[in-house]
């Protein structure tokens, strides 16, 4: 919690999005806002009973498609206003912000500025601790600036509008109304390193204005052209849950329950429920899981990006049954409801040691020796990303199917042939494995350690030129 006299400013940063979100308070007034929620908002309703105060308003930055905002949990829970900039689209009433609105909490003051760019929509909010102030606070800057990057102009959700036009409607923003704040403007994104809504993020949640023009390939003077050219370049794929989630954000929806138990099943229930089509969603780490899991099941440890992982390999519309170590259901349920897979059905009873030995099987991980010696009819996945694979190399002969086109691109392969999947060290390969498994290849096995286990020394690389 910072504060500079009647200023109350809080950042809450979610590791496995790297999404930030901040309550933002006035302590004359009780007077606060929350802008860019997530949906398990008791944190902000804990902090702000702490410090005296009211939460009036929930501002969104932009229709998020990383994840499902909790917009609608803050207004049931304390009756706050939503406020979307004014060229929002969505289902439920809102307040539309104008471009150079100001919104007063007493001495605290929010500038509302039309960002448009990573979406139509976009707004950033600049926070000066007394209305008037030269230099600002800082600036909350949505997925329009962030650490070291700029939010990618190409995801879904964009009524209409092209990567290309976005681009130049985003030139246009950063130099307009981003960069004409003074360099020890303070600069708070809505995301972090990881996240798929840019691609050279930083680990730093936080930095200047000063900092930014000084160190940010995208705000580096440049012409129109090359910044459309440079901030398109080399996007990763964006899951495929984006655009679920962007539609669910528009619309009025169910709030998450974080209070409700997660039923028990039996095992006869998961597995009835699994020959119905429900998924079963193994929770527990690679090692765990290859050493014995129900079959068919897909294997996404919590310890990992759990929430945007498992929305790369299932489908939001997915009947769910998580095998979780048992104590950690509710986690698993409430980090899935993160970015809106709600259907979750219940968890197995015991977790994997509670299914029948009948259903157990081990999963096949194999050395980077093993790798080397493997067939030559071997089918080679590598699951990493483009910039992953252009920076450090790959294994000789292996097909690049990144983990969030993996599920669609799947035909590609011969189910029945041996394939062998890596990632850089061993968490998605084992995603990646289990969801083939789940989908009849009958022979699959991952590398242990991933890439950084081949690349040793030992063994050789294949370089790969840039695009």
């Amino acid at each position: 919690m910072d504060g500079r006299g009647a200023l109350v400013f809080t950042q809450y940063y979610l590791g496995c999005l790297s999404q930030a979100s901040y309550l933002v308070g006035d302590r004359t007034t009780g007077r606060a806002v929350v802008v860019d929620p997530r949906r398990d908002v008791g944190g902000y309703l804990a902090d702000a009973r702490a410090h005296g105060l009211r939460i009036e308003r929930v501002l969104e930055t932009h229709v998020h498609a990383d994840f499902l905002s909790g917009h609608l949990e803050l207004a049931a829970a304390t009756g706050a206003r939503i406020a979307y900039g004014s060229a929002a689209r969505v289902e439920f009433d809102i307040d539309r912000l104008a471009d150079g609105q100001r919104l007063s909490l007493g001495e605290v003051e929010l500038e509302i500025r039309h960002t448009p760019g990573h979406t139509p929509e976009s707004i950033c909010v600049v926070v000066r601790a007394a209305a008037g102030d030269e230099v600002p606070f800082g600036v909350l800057t949505g997925d329009t600036l962030f650490i070291g990057d700029v939010g990618r102009p190409d995801l879904l959700g964009a009524d209409g509008w092209s990567a290309d036009a976005l681009a130049r409607a985003l030139f246009r923003s950063t130099r307009e109304k981003l960069l004409t704040l003074p360099d020890a403007t303070g600069v708070y994104p809505a995301h972090g390193a990881g996240s798929a809504c840019g691609k050279n993020l930083s680990t730093e949640t936080s930095s200047t204005i000063g900092e930014q023009r000084r160190a940010n390939y995208a705000l580096a003077p440049m012409s129109e052209g090359a910044f459309v050219a440079a901030v398109c370049e080399g996007q990763s794929t964006a899951p495929a849950y984006f655009a679920y989630a962007s539609a669910r954000n528009r619309q009025r929806r169910p709030t998450l329950d974080e209070t409700r138990p997660v039923p028990a099943l039996s095992a006869a229930e998961a597995l009835a429920a699994r020959a119905r089509g429900a998924v079963l969603l193994d929770t527990r780490d690679p090692g765990d899981f290859a050493a014995g899991h129900v079959r068919g099941s897909v294997n996404v440890g919590l310890g990992g990006r759990f929430a945007e992982t498992a929305g790369q390999v299932l489908a939001a519309g997915d009947d769910v049954v998580l095998v979780a170590d048992p104590g950690t259901e509710t986690e698993a349920r409430d980090r899935l409801a993160l970015i809106g897979f709600d259907r979750v059905l219940g968890h197995l009873t015991g977790g994997a040691a509670g299914a029948p030995a009948e259903h157990l099987t081990p999963a096949g991980r194999l050395t980077a020796a093993q790798v080397a010696a493997a067939p030559p009819d071997v089918q080679l996945v590598d699951v990493r990303g483009p910039g992953e694979v252009r920076a450090a190399g790959t294994v000789p002969g292996a097909e690049l199917v990144p983990l969030p086109e993996l599920v669609a691109r799947a035909s590609r392969f011969d189910p029945a042939r041996p394939t062998i999947v890596f990632c850089a060290g061993g968490y998605r390969s084992s995603v990646a494995a289990s969801a083939l498994r789940a989908r009849g290849f009958a022979d699959v096995s991952d590398l242990i350690g991933g890439f950084a286990a081949w690349d040793d020394g030992a063994r050789p690389v294949k370089r790969v030129a840039p695009s």
